[in-house]
């Protein structure tokens, strides 16, 4: 899904230096609309609904103003690939072919606006707009493919509740605030499509969610929500490196490593 994405976003490029990526630009996108841009058509979902399914025509982009989206693809035994969970400002429905290679379904109450994609390949304004957060994305696709390819199950669970504290951890992590770090991390998937984003089963993220908690690095009273208790101790169990190859100073986690997959 992601490598047409990109595919995509180069051709919808009107000019070899008009795909431009913006380095600040990486969230709130819908908010922005370039001067001659068409207008896109505002759409709301109730939660769990089918914005589209694989197969379906792909004869529109959406993106995220409000809410999350799952997208996802299906093996011909049923088993589920989750690709991606979206939100506000990411971009969708992207696809080489004229129909959709995956499916969207919204996990929440969602508002998204929605292009034709013929007014996307006639306007280089809207395109301009819509290849901040494809890069975003593509920059998401790299941890992606290190995460399912070479981290360790408790690695990828880590990772995962990190990238749901907005402003920790990866590249310009500020690092821990003075006093308490703890964070709270709200939920909107099921353990089971946690797993299939992970490629991991249920079974081993609700145990991995089980010993982090049992070693205090998590709380977890309800299903939608988990409460971190140190997100520095949750970051360095991760195997995420800051900028530049230099890791964390305040690593050296002295818990058993959880290698199972």
């Amino acid at each position: 899904m992601k490598a047409s994405v990109a595919d995509v976003a180069v051709r919808l490029a009107p000019g070899a230096h008009t795909l431009l990526f913006p380095g600040n630009a990486l969230r709130g996108c819908a908010s922005t609309v370039p001067d001659g841009a068409p207008e896109g058509r505002e759409v709301q979902f109730p939660p769990r609904t089918m914005i589209f399914r694989e197969g379906d025509p792909a004869s529109s982009l959406f993106q995220v103003d409000e809410g999350i989206v799952m997208l996802y693809q299906l093996l011909p035994d049923g088993r589920r690939q989750i690709v991606e969970f979206l939100q506000t400002g990411d971009v969708f429905g992207f696809s080489a072919a004229p129909v959709r290679d995956c499916s969207a379904e919204t996990l929440v109450a969602t508002c998204c606006t929605t292009f034709d994609r013929s007014a996307v390949e006639r306007s280089p304004a809207l395109a301009q707009r819509l290849s901040a957060s494809v890069f975003s994305q593509l920059c998401g696709l790299h941890e992606h493919v290190l995460l399912l390819g070479r981290k360790s199950a408790s690695e990828r669970i880590a990772s995962f509740l990190m990238r749901c504290i907005p402003g920790r951890g990866r590249g310009k992590c500020p690092g821990p605030p003075k006093g308490d770090d703890s964070a709270c991390v709200p939920l909107a998937m099921t353990r089971l499509e946690i797993a299939d984003f992970l490629g991991l089963t249920i079974e081993t993220v609700s145990r991995i969610l089980t010993r982090l908690k049992r070693r205090g690095i998590l709380s977890i009273k309800r299903l939608d929500e988990v409460g971190v208790c140190d997100v520095c101790r949750l970051c360095r169990l991760s195997g995420t490196h800051l900028t530049n190859g230099r890791w964390c100073s305040s690593r050296g986690d002295t818990g058993p490593q959880d290698s199972s997959s």
